[in-house]
């Protein structure tokens, strides 16, 4: 082999090797090499986020003997909690991530000073009603989700009933359409129980339904029996 073609050969090796590191002699004109990602540590400095389904989480709230009185927002607490109005009695094993504290999750908090609450300012809403008779229909005595319930006027409005808590009642549609704008006895129905007004009484029992299975809970909602469990016929 004559040196003339060695180092031919030699030179066009050479170029080949550069053009495969992307010369920038051999590149296309207007074409751009895309530039390495560079990691945003900034994203690792952050505060961990506490997400709304954790803060909406719900708390049982003590009077200060003891006495359940109310359940608000695991945000409500934490609020309650710094102002000095309460103080957590027991948490529910999670961290509460901020900026510059951990706390854990509180379950049950007390107030630090006795209130005396007014229960029958309780507000009539949907939500209460169907707290109050465990989302089962009072008619048939089934179980449903929220969704699929509505309000019954025991004593139509046309009748003269009023929208209070003696006179309404969880109700499924089939047999809100099947009882009309009648009377229960007019329709051949049956109330499991007669509604009850709000009172101290009927506030325990929405939080008992609330906190049922919440072991820790229990040892401050008095259950005496077990008797709410039978007022519903499960599906």
């Amino acid at each position: 082999m004559s040196a003339d073609l060695a180092v031919g050969r030699l030179r066009a090796s050479g170029r080949n090797a550069k053009a495969r590191q992307g010369n920038p002699g051999n590149r296309r004109q207007g074409t751009r090499t895309p530039k390495a990602s560079t990691p945003n540590f900034d994203t690792f400095r952050q505060p961990r986020v506490i997400s709304a389904s954790i803060m909406n989480a719900r708390v049982l709230v003590l009077n200060a003997s003891f006495e359940p009185i109310n359940v608000c927002t695991e945000r409500r607490a934490v609020v309650m909690i710094f102002k000095g109005v309460a103080r957590m009695e027991e948490h529910n094993g999670h961290m509460l991530h901020s900026e510059r504290l951990s706390l854990h999750a509180p379950s049950v908090i007390r107030l630090t000073e006795y209130r005396h609450i007014p229960f029958e300012r309780r507000s009539l809403s949907r939500k209460n009603i169907l707290l109050r008779d465990h989302s089962c229909c009072q008619y048939c005595g089934k179980q449903f989700a929220p969704a699929e319930l509505t309000l019954d006027h025991v004593v139509p409005r046309s009748r003269g009933g009023e929208s209070a808590w003696d006179n309404l009642v969880a109700c499924c549609k089939r047999c809100n359409h099947r009882k009309g704008n009648r009377t229960p006895e007019e329709s051949g129905m049956h109330l499991l129980r007669r509604p009850r007004a709000f009172s101290l009484h009927v506030n325990r029992q929405i939080m008992r339904y609330i906190g049922r299975a919440d072991e820790v809970w229990r040892k401050y909602l008095f259950y005496e029996t077990d008797g709410a469990s039978h007022l519903c016929v499960r599906e």
